[in-house]
């Protein structure tokens, strides 16, 4: 009989308020809600995947000795979250990621080669988030999409067996080629896929070895549809493990199983890998992924604050895809980072608050700034000419916009203010006047202070 006891959770909220700080508790435990808690399975729905990580980084030694003292031993702990913010459609359930005597793993399935089970079933090891659904597409990486959804969609599809994808770290090959799988066991769910990184690999093998097992551990792996590999250059060196890997490669192709590996390197700069392995991975298709391009950057960005239910003012997130240029993973890095810090610090997310974050980060890189620019973009923004900001007229909205400028060609350009006022026409006392002035009203004017950002946003960008 099932037995719901969700009231249970209560009790677990009372001991971690008891163990943290107020803050801490009202940051991480508060939001978060018990969905159902019946038998040996407690079900917990979080704002987001973010709560996740830092739950497991953080609290994990907590939460699992809480579980065990009020539900005893072998719960399985499962979180929920709304892939995107408020709708339920797009709910996605995960396994803790960290099983312990307290949170047991799911029996059955099995990704461990020396662990004898029903052939049907194997445990995938794939991220439900990378999915195709949220994979960004732009011109940088479109080639490899098409082929990695091809390869999904048509089980009969061999043209691109194998697939080999490579790019530098953080462009989104994990992402995709997690896709293809998560895709392939979505429209034929008896597929037996599996993903693992091949520095696993390379510890399975070792262990068969050890343990007389190599033979099962061979005949594990060549009972896979899809095998998908990641980081096969962590092969590089190890001459018995490409030995082995290059037997298990020839017999999934020869039976007309499919095979995906990523690489941040191309098969051609592999020194160190066997050349045999290298031909073989050059019979399918090889994908490049480059840097992602300014709109795949935004909307990555706009996608994952969406995930994380946060609101992000467009400014922000153009500064932030302005200057993250080399990695998705580090734009989805800074989103947490933008998280973190807003709920800490308990204030909304601004260019301030996203310079903060991006100067611990990255290396923002800056533009020459230089007077003609400034006076450029502040005749724009306020829809007057140049040559008005010049003249001697008195008027309020030209007046602005010239103290404007001196302000930020004092601040942007570091001129001085003898060289700000002979572009002007004007005293160095007039430009300090002016500089003043405009420190001043920003404290007090929010439209000021605004129309300032969207200038400096477009000028940085």
């Amino acid at each position: 009989m099932n037995i719901d006891r969700i009231h249970l959770w209560d009790e677990c909220l009372k001991i971690f308020k008891d163990n943290i700080s107020p803050e801490q508790y009202k940051a991480w435990f508060e939001p978060i809600s018990c969905v159902r808690c019946e038998n040996d399975e407690i079900v917990l729905h979080v704002p987001s995947a973010f709560f996740i990580e830092q739950l497991e980084a953080q609290y994990y030694n907590l939460i699992g000795r809480t579980l065990f003292k009020v539900f005893g031993s072998g719960m399985q702990l499962r979180y929920q979250f709304n892939q995107v913010n408020d709708d339920p459609t797009t709910s996605v359930t995960m396994a803790d990621s960290k099983p312990s005597p307290a949170v047991a793993p799911r029996p059955g399935a099995t990704s461990n080669p020396f662990v004898k089970n029903d052939q049907s079933d194997i445990d995938p090891q794939l991220n439900p988030r990378y999915t195709f659904e949220n994979y960004c597409g732009s011109v940088s990486n479109q080639v490899p999409r098409a082929i990695g959804e091809a390869i999904a969609m048509d089980e009969r599809c061999k043209t691109f067996n194998p697939l080999f994808v490579f790019g530098p770290p953080g462009v989104g090959k994990t992402h995709l080629i997690q896709a293809i799988g998560i895709r392939i066991k979505e429209r034929r769910p008896r597929t037996r896929v599996l993903y693992l990184t091949a520095r696993l690999f390379e510890s399975q093998y070792t262990t068969a070895v050890r343990q007389g097992k190599i033979n099962d551990f061979i005949s594990f792996y060549q009972s896979i549809d899809v095998l998908i590999i990641d980081d096969i250059q962590d092969l590089i060196g190890k001459q018995s493990t490409q030995n082995t890997f290059f037997h298990i490669f020839n017999h999934l192709i020869q039976n007309q199983k499919q095979l995906i590996m990523s690489s941040d390197c191309a098969p051609s700069q592999m020194e160190g890998m066997e050349a045999r392995l290298l031909s073989r991975f050059k019979w399918g298709a090889t994908a490049q992924l480059d840097k992602p391009d300014y709109e795949l950057r935004l909307d990555v960005l706009n996608q994952r604050a969406a995930q994380d239910g946060l609101t992000i003012p467009p400014e922000v997130l153009a500064y932030v895809a302005s200057n993250v240029t080399d990695s998705i993973r580090e734009l989805e890095g800074i989103v947490v980072s933008l998280l973190a810090h807003a709920t800490v610090l308990n204030r909304e997310i601004d260019l301030d608050l996203a310079r903060k974050v991006l100067a611990n980060a990255v290396k923002v890189s800056r533009k020459q700034i230089n007077f003609e620019m400034i006076a450029q973009q502040v005749s724009a923004y306020y829809n007057i000419t140049p040559e008005q900001i010049f003249a001697k007229t008195r008027k309020r909205e030209i007046s602005d916009a010239r103290q404007i400028v001196m302000y930020l060609a004092k601040k942007h350009a570091n001129m001085s203010l003898m060289a700000i006022g002979t572009r002007l026409a004007r005293t160095h006392a007039t430009v300090l006047y002016g500089c003043n002035t405009i420190e001043q009203r920003m404290g007090l004017e929010k439209q000021l202070r605004e129309d300032i950002e969207h200038i400096e946003q477009a000028m940085l960008s």
